[in-house]
């Protein structure tokens, strides 16, 4: 399929492998686990398909995109230039000298499409009682988010240097996916179709995406596994920042948006868990 059309990119494509995974690891008891599996995953990937098909009429119809106010804001926490401006400026040496760190944004960038989704699948297959928690929080980000794009979109940096507001910056997974052998990106960029929206920058939902799995896998990870995930949301952050795609206070909201759908979905959760122990003993008498 990679060979075919490419790196998949849309949450489709990927379910579809996923499942597959998934039917494989329960060959052994299918029948029971399919009522499962379709009550768990239906209305899941039902938001997450929504989300996707929404997403890009979230594009400025309602409310005129903002271009201004993040720029100042970036600028007072950072100076001038800006952080994408002044990593493309020492970093950046054009589409025909790639380095090694473009390829490695280009890496992490695309691990967004893929790492929620398997993450989810690994619950639902060896730590079922984990998912209907996960799932709900990658929905609060979604539907979050999407609220947040339609309210408040916003120009992303690469755009913003079109129009001339903070200096030369390039869309630089864009400019480096040709040169990698998988080259086929799909509709990843094409805004015609109603599939992408090129103003839902604030917040960034890449850097929720990948601050989220962090906190939710922290506590069942080992203590060996802890600094490589401590690793990714930074290297998001990089990657999006360095890349064009984000400022990083887009990215800093990203996490605030993440960090409110893990401790909000906890504390309901946790709730739930409590009044269900108070009431088993008033059940049983």
């Amino acid at each position: 399929m990679i060979a075919m059309f490419g790196v998949p990119t849309s949450h489709a494509f990927v379910f579809v492998w996923l499942a597959a995974g998934m039917a494989s690891f329960a060959v052994t008891d299918l029948r029971r686990k399919f009522f499962r599996f379709a009550l768990d995953w239906s209305p899941f990937m039902g938001v997450l398909f929504i989300y996707d098909r929404l997403r890009g009429y979230a594009d400025g119809l309602l409310v005129h995109p903002r271009e201004v106010p993040q720029i100042k804001v970036e600028a007072a926490l950072f100076g001038k230039p800006i952080p994408t401006v002044w990593l493309q400026s020492h970093l950046w040496h054009g589409v025909n000298d790639l380095r090694w760190w473009d390829y490695a944004t280009w890496f992490v960038y695309l691990t967004h499409f893929v790492v929620t989704l398997l993450v989810a699948a690994v619950l639902w297959t060896w730590a079922h009682h984990h998912f209907a928690r996960f799932a709900t929080m990658v929905c609060v980000l979604a539907l979050t988010g999407f609220a947040t794009y339609v309210l408040y979109p916003a120009v992303p940096p690469w755009m913003a240097a079109q129009h001339g507001a903070i200096g030369e910056s390039h869309r630089t997974v864009k400019l480096v996916w040709p040169h990698v052998p998988v080259a086929a990106y799909g509709n990843i960029f094409e805004g015609g179709q109603h599939y992408a929206n090129n103003v839902a920058a604030m917040p960034s939902l890449h850097a929720a995406y990948a601050l989220l799995v962090v906190l939710f896998l922290w506590r069942l990870s080992p203590w060996w596994v802890r600094p490589l995930l401590a690793l990714y949301p930074p290297a998001m952050a990089f990657s999006l920042v360095y890349g064009g795609e984000h400022y990083v206070v887009d990215c800093i909201a990203g996490w605030a948006y993440a960090a409110f759908a893990f401790f909000s979905v906890e504390y309901v959760f946790a709730r739930r868990a409590a009044r269900r122990e108070y009431l088993e003993p008033v059940l049983v008498d």
